[in-house]
């Protein structure tokens, strides 16, 4: 282990190294392993750069909630970088965070993100959805692509105002290249990347990326002016026309450094789809996976539905009376754990935080798996136990310790783009 600079933290600050072998496995589990030595605040060298990692509910909360001003910006990259070119929702900081970030959760519950509107499009999702299941005759089957495609199409109605063909291969490269840069994004030739630039042009996966950027976002570009060529002000049919709406006025007024621009449209569509996709799908599959791993969950879950819905379409209003099946859809979220290490953030200002003196613009990663699986919060922290969302009469309780998207305003923004 190294000592701690004074210059980055001050007071007893753990330090360690994560070495090269480290990157080849889980990073998440050797942090955590590291945070049973050091504590819940602690400062580790990805090569040479320093991060302070964040273990722990009240730790992550305390950081994210209550000085989410000074733990808020996003520390991005240079594999991020080269993705988002610091545009969008996700990706960026400042004033264009904050305006796209406003822009993008207004217009997203406008179109019924979370809604009636948007259950309208998730039930008629669902009958493609089915569609696909039936084809393989109750044979087994990889459910990744379809309900990949399914979630996307949701989204599609959302930003574009309608949806494709499971069949169109302009919109199956476009989620399958998208997902593929998620899962390049998250390699150890990317992670090194991130910690020595240097080693861009010899990465293939590094092209891999750019060469998919590069294809999608010339099929955007190409939606994106379909649409902007039947653009109607007085009838908005999605989250890309409300923006070419916005970005005519401010043109139109003659507004100088317009955050509505090609960039912030391309990432936030980007941003969206590949949110809401990635994450969402990781999850169904996960649920698929679990109701069938623990058979006795499965049919708890089908009986309270029979008795509850019959045979009818569920819709959104049922949730309330269906208090086991929302825990169980929460258990398999806190289980699922997909997101476990939170996206970098970095401190916008030098802050005192649980003793530490923490310098401005240092790298912060919250341990997330370590809030959903802290066992001063959860009864069975390792185990599939949906109890953990009922109370004594069986009824759902929300728990503060369920962050599977972060915390304070990053919370905000990635559950709106998700569908949970």
């Amino acid at each position: 282990a190294q000592g701690c600079p004074n210059s980055v933290l001050e007071g007893q600050c753990p330090s360690d190294n994560l070495t090269f072998c480290d990157l080849f496995v889980n990073v998440f589990l050797c942090v955590l392993q590291l945070s049973k030595t050091y504590g819940n605040i602690f400062q580790v060298f990805l090569g040479p750069r320093k991060t302070v990692v964040l273990v722990g509910y009240k730790t992550v909360k305390e950081a994210l909630v209550n000085h989410a001003e000074e733990f808020g910006d996003r520390d991005i990259g240079p594999g991020f970088r080269i993705m988002n070119r610091e545009h969008g929702i996700v990706f960026s900081n400042g004033e264009n965070w904050k305006e796209m970030r406003r822009f993008a959760l207004s217009n997203l519950r406008d179109f019924g993100m979370g809604k009636r509107g948007s259950e309208e499009k998730i039930i008629e999702e669902i009958q493609y959805l089915k569609g696909e299941f039936d084809k393989f005759e109750e044979k087994p089957f990889d459910t990744t692509q379809p309900v990949n495609y399914a979630v996307s199409n949701i989204i599609s109605s959302i930003v574009y105002g309608s949806r494709f063909e499971y069949t169109d291969p302009q919109f199956t490269e476009m989620v399958d290249r998208a997902n593929e840069n998620v899962r390049v994004a998250g390699s150890t030739s990317m992670m090194l990347y991130n910690i020595f630039p240097w080693l861009g042009p010899f990465l293939k996966n590094k092209k891999i990326i750019i060469h998919n950027i590069l294809q999608n976002r010339q099929q955007m570009t190409n939606l994106i002016n379909g649409l902007l060529e039947t653009l109607n002000p007085h009838d908005r049919r999605g989250f890309v026309d409300s923006f070419l709406i916005s970005k005519q006025s401010e043109e139109k007024s003659g507004k100088k450094d317009s955050y509505f621009h090609q960039d912030n449209l391309m990432m936030s569509v980007t941003n969206l789809f590949v949110a809401g996709t990635d994450t969402t799908g990781t999850t169904l599959r996960w649920g698929l996976m679990l109701m069938a791993k623990y058979p006795h969950i499965q049919d708890r879950v089908q009986e309270e539905i029979d008795r509850v819905i019959g045979g009818r379409q569920p819709v959104v209003e049922d949730r309330k009376k269906l208090p086991y099946t929302d825990a169980v859809i929460h258990e398999t979220q806190r289980l699922a754990n997909i997101v476990p290490l939170s996206l970098p953030h970095i401190t916008s200002c030098d802050v005192t935080f649980n003793g530490y003196f923490i310098k401005k613009g240092t790298t912060v990663v919250p341990l997330l798996t370590s809030v959903l699986k802290d066992p001063s919060e959860w009864e069975k922290p390792n185990s599939f136990y949906p109890e953990h969302f009922l109370d004594e009469k069986g009824q759902f309780v929300k728990r503060d310790a369920f962050i599977p998207f972060s915390a304070g305003t990053e919370k905000l923004q990635l559950k709106a783009i998700t569908m949970s």
